[in-house]
């Protein structure tokens, strides 16, 4: 069953199960599944589940819409953009509910969502139209040469639940304005949050088919995403979720011979130096290590401070925590019981080798199943298996440290390279460190947790590759083509 993809608050969304959008319209399928909230573990809602059939609907309404966008002109497309950016805003009483109910997300978390995509958003409409190409000089004479910057066509974007609103729209949202058409499968833990994504940018004035927004059952996952990827219409994919999910998709997608973009999984190091202010910085890893329940790519999962000062840093640091989840406050949630289960195995595997609690309880049991309070562990080594393993939740280790240069080798020392941190008070030394950290970002007296408008966002090694935002993000979308003219 399909229903007009015309918005009204959501009415039409909300009176039954979560709809996709296919071709401009919100359609309902056999096919549901259950949405739980990690909050109280209660049903929320059902949504539709896309199967191959729809998954087929979806690229055949991209591919038809890509022979008129392509040729829209920057002017419309800004338009579109703009007054998406604003709807998103008058909305975001939505954006918040939805964010909440579906993955537990706080106050400040979901403002930063709302807030952040906006930006981006109207950051990437005043950039489309300095997209061009180049006339170089050519060898022969009487020959000229055109160098032309065109869109692939289908896209495929898949985004994940953790920070549905920037995550999902900058999947699509870089596609889009460099005149690709997409279609964006979307987390099956948030599917009224895409659903709602797609509702803005309709109401925006997007033409059909441009955005087309799909999401299934869990045992439906490989049979769609492979009719995805191998259809002959999607010409690119980019990803974003964990590296194991994402070498799967960049092996199926290699198969098929088609570019990817990934942005994956990370194990951030937060370097402290003796002469950092460790009041700022002590609050910086906290925020970095603890946002979001640590469910975040670029969160902080070791904090390497100089011997001299990691007494007064731990003191420090512990205070900080109660400035972000405060010991009589609920724990915090995580959107899925496996990563509670995860950071438990983890903290037990280190103590039992040795480490020590410096916060926390790490056999605490809380009334969810869905909620774990940080954790801080001191005098963690190779052997356990936290060292390398990416949490993707409120547990951190705080490891002491010789000198820079044992800091660096420690921070490199992982297979993910995604964010970083570095405190001190030298300019100098803190770009010494961070260029010798290999990873896609990294921030001097701020948090690992990074993301903004005019910045690129990627990694290096198995973080992923590829650049999301500003001019890199539409140059992902673009593709050279040489054109020669004898005159």
């Amino acid at each position: 069953m399909a229903t007009n993809g015309s918005h009204a608050n959501g009415s039409a969304a909300l009176s039954g199960p979560v709809p996709l959008w296919i071709n401009g319209k919100e359609v309902t399928t056999e096919t549901t599944f259950d949405v739980i909230s990690p909050s109280t573990s209660e049903k929320l809602w059902s949504a539709s589940g896309a199967t191959p059939k729809e998954a087929h609907q979806a690229i055949s309404a991209a591919a038809t819409a890509f022979k008129t966008w392509r040729n829209t002109k920057p002017a419309a497309i800004r338009t579109i953009l703009l007054k998406a950016a604003d709807i998103l805003e008058k909305r975001q009483g939505e954006a918040a509910e939805f964010m909440k109910k579906e993955t537990g997300a706080l106050d400040g978390f979901v403002g930063f969502n709302v807030h952040g995509t906006a930006e981006n958003i109207r950051d990437v409409a005043g950039r489309i139209s300095g997209i061009y190409g180049q006339i170089p000089s050519v060898q022969g004479d009487g020959q000229a040469a055109f160098i032309f910057k065109e869109p692939y066509g289908v896209i495929l974007a898949i985004a994940p639940w953790n920070a549905p609103v920037i995550l999902g729209v900058r999947s699509f949202l870089y596609a889009i304005a460099a005149g690709n058409t997409v279609v964006f499968k979307g987390s099956e833990l948030s599917p009224r949050l895409f659903w709602f994504l797609g509702s803005i940018f309709h109401e925006a004035g997007l033409p059909a088919g441009v955005l087309n927004v799909l999401y299934h059952r869990p045992a439906d996952a490989a049979e769609v995403t492979n009719t995805l990827i191998e259809a002959p219409e999607v010409r690119k994919v980019n990803f974003t979720g964990s590296t194991a999910v994402g070498s799967i998709i960049a092996s199926k997608a290699g198969k098929e011979l088609k570019p990817v973009l990934m942005e994956l999984g990370g194990k951030a190091s937060a370097i402290v130096c003796e002469d950092a202010e460790i009041e700022n910085a002590a609050f910086q890893c906290a925020l970095g290590s603890f946002l979001h329940a640590g469910q975040i790519c670029m969160a902080t999962e070791r904090i390497l401070v100089h011997h001299s000062i990691i007494d007064k840093f731990g003191e420090a640091l512990k205070g900080a925590v109660e400035k972000v989840y405060a010991k009589e406050g609920e724990a915090p949630v995580l959107v899925a019981k496996a990563t509670v289960e995860k950071n438990q195995k983890l903290l037990k595997d280190a103590v039992d080798k040795g480490a020590k609690v410096m916060y926390g309880d790490v056999g605490a049991k809380e009334e969810s199943a869905y909620r774990i309070r940080p954790v801080i562990i001191q005098d963690v080594r190779k052997e356990m298996d936290i060292f390398y393993t990416e949490s993707f939740g409120p547990s951190v280790s705080l490891i002491s440290v010789q000198s820079d240069e044992e800091a660096i080798e420690i921070a490199n020392d992982t297979d993910y390279g995604l964010s970083g941190a570095v405190f001190t008070e030298s300019l100098g030394r803190g770009l010494k460190i961070a260029r010798a950290v290999e990873s896609g970002a990294v921030h001097i007296n701020s948090m690992t947790v990074h993301d903004e408008a005019g910045l690129p966002h990627g990694g290096v090694k198995k973080s992923g590759w590829g650049r999301f935002n500003a001019e890199w993000g539409l140059d992902e979308f673009l593709r050279i083509k040489t054109v020669t003219y004898m005159m």
